[in-house]
Formats: structure tokens, sequence, C-alpha cells
């Protein structure tokens, strides 16, 4: 779960809104010596776990190549970050949602008002006229996917196609949590540019400015010390007894493939009926669960289980999804995901 899933409980900036970023300096000087070459690469795969400043890096490069159209000019030339003063206008325009230049892939509302599970071929094939049309801004044309991991299969083709014959001073920065799950043509068209978590010391920095919290608060010095280099983690965290039900939902899976039904119940009553950050909680602690079993994997390792568990996984997601944007009953959910877990581990 995205921070932007807890901005309802913890007031979190959007990373639209975000001039800072926290760690990845060389990422971002990877994308600023590309830029200043004259020889950018169009398309960029900013993968790495959720939370760690991917979107915030791609808007920051956005705002970035929209507010310096040439990329040989002298300013470009002295510039030592990707930062844009918050105050420039192109800034506000992006911080508004009013840039021209700025196309933004995300999952939208349905007819239903409620959050879309997936980003639909319709909101995709906005890329071509985005890129087809007269310009509507002089310079460069930036389009973000946020993230490429939420293209329905349609989607993710009408996005090679652009992909395939970008326009001129086009650029396309994509985010993904899992990018070796992405097309594989995809992948072939974009520069990887890898991000690793953040420092605990970032963390608490970036938690603190997205909260208006001190960084010496104890509850979020404590959240971003569990947090893993996720500052999404660390807000969700934050929220109300989280880091608890973290706890009790990592001690029911190392039960597995063994659970305890009344066990199951009382964490379903923690997850009460319609609270966000607890269900964002929850989920959390399951990714990390199955991240740790693939990541431990290797070539001894049972892989039909492995492949399983990648597969309950996306399941999980989905399932998860659904009962947020439904508002549905939590505890169903939590019987379901333990009990596709307890399958896929047996």
């Amino acid at each position: 779960m995205s921070a932007r899933k807890v901005e309802q409980e913890i007031a979190v900036r959007h990373p639209r809104e975000t001039s800072a970023l926290f760690g990845h300096r060389e990422a971002e000087a990877a994308l600023l010596n590309a830029y200043r070459s004259g020889r950018i690469p169009h398309a960029w795969l900013i993968g790495g776990p959720q939370g760690i400043g991917k979107a915030t890096l791609a808007y920051r490069m956005a705002r970035f190549v929209l507010a310096n159209a040439n990329p040989l000019a002298l300013q470009v030339a002295r510039a030592e970050t990707l930062f844009v003063d918050p105050n420039d206008h192109v800034a506000r325009q992006i911080t508004a949602e009013a840039h021209g230049g700025l196309l933004v892939l995300e999952r939208g509302l349905n007819d239903r008002g409620t959050l879309r599970t997936v980003i639909t071929v319709d909101e995709t094939r906005e890329t071509i006229s985005f890129f087809g049309s007269t310009a509507a801004v002089d310079g460069w044309r930036v389009c973000i996917v946020d993230t490429v991991d939420e293209l329905n299969p349609n989607a993710a083709n009408a996005l090679l196609k652009i992909l395939e014959e970008p326009p001129l001073r086009s650029l396309f920065l994509l985010v993904s949590h899992s990018p070796a799950r992405a097309l594989p043509t995809i992948l072939s068209r974009c520069r990887k540019l890898p991000l690793r978590p953040l420092a605990t010391s970032d963390v608490i920095q970036a938690a603190a400015l997205a909260t208006d919290r001190n960084a010496d608060d104890p509850a979020l010095v404590e959240a971003a010390e569990a947090s893993e280099g996720s500052v999404s983690r660390a807000l969700t965290l934050l929220g109300g007894d989280a880091l608890k039900l973290q706890q009790r939902t990592a001690a029911l899976l190392a039960t597995l493939p063994k659970v305890d039904p009344r066990e199951l119940h009382a964490l379903g009553d923690a997850l009460g009926t319609s609270d966000r950050v607890a269900l964002a909680a929850f989920i959390d602690g399951i990714d990390r669960w199955i991240g740790e079993k693939l990541r431990a994997g290797d070539a001894n390792a049972n892989l039909p289980r492995l492949a399983r568990l990648a597969e309950v996984w996306e399941k999980i997601v989905r399932a998860a999804r659904d009962t947020e944007s439904y508002n549905l009953e939590r505890k169903p959910l939590v019987f379901s995901v333990f009990g596709m877990l307890a399958e896929a581990t047996r």
C-alpha cells in the first residue's frame, strides 16, 4: 500500500507536491547527466520497493525537464541536482495538475466513484492523443506511469505501442514496485534505474516532512526503524496500532501452514470495518513475509512452492484492492489470505 492510501488518516504530501528528495543521489545524478548530455533515453523504468521515493524522483525529473527545456543551457550544465524551486511557475502548475506538458497515468475512479484496481486501456490511450496532438506547450512532453505494475494487459500493450515509436522530445518515467514482472517488451525499451531502500535517517527526515512532525518524535522514530527503508511503510505504522497489528500478523504467518481460526477471528476484528491504515498495515505485513520467502529462494529451493506464493500474492493484492475500493468486511479477507497462504506453503 502506498502512502496515498493513508492520506485521510495522516496528512501526507503527494509526490507532485514534494520538492525534497531523500537518498537516491546516484539515481538523481544519472538522470541529470543523461539529460544534459543531449542524448537522454526516452523511457526510464524506476524500480524498487514501495514507498522509497520512486514517484518523488519521477516528479522531480519531470519538473526539471519541463522547467529547463534546453538540455544544453548553461543553468542545466551548472545544476548539481534536479531541484526546482517550488515557487517556479512550472512547479506550481505541476502541483496544481495543470501543466500541459505532463501526463500522469494512474488508477482513476470508476463510474461508482471508487478507485479502480488497474489502469485501463482507455486511460492509457490518452498517451496517444497527448503525444500526437499539436503541442499545447513548447518543449518537452513527459509521461509518468504510477505504477506500470497496475496496467492491465491491454493497457500495457497500448503503452508499448507509444514506447516503440516515441515522438521527439518525449520522456517516459515508469514507476514499478516489481520491475521483473513488467512485460519483457516494455523492459527492453527502458533504461533501468533501480532504487534501494532508504537509510533509517532518510526515512525519519522524509516522514517528518510528509507529516509535519518533529524528527525526534518517538513514534516516528520507532516507525522509521521498523520500516525497512520505506517511507510509506513508516507512515502506515504511524497510524493507530498499526505496528502492533503487523507484529500480530507476523506471529500468525510464522505458524503456517497451520492456522488457528480463533486467532484469525481476532485479527479480523482488529482490522475493523473501515480503518484504511489497519488494512494497509495488514497487507504490508503479508507483502514483507512473501517478499522474504521469494528472496530466500535459490537454485535448491522448492521452485513450485515459490511460484505458488508469487501467484497467491497477485490474488491477495487484487482482493485487498477490492476490499478497500468497495469498503468490504475485513474478516473474510483475513480468512481468505491465510487460507491461500496455508495451501501454498504445504
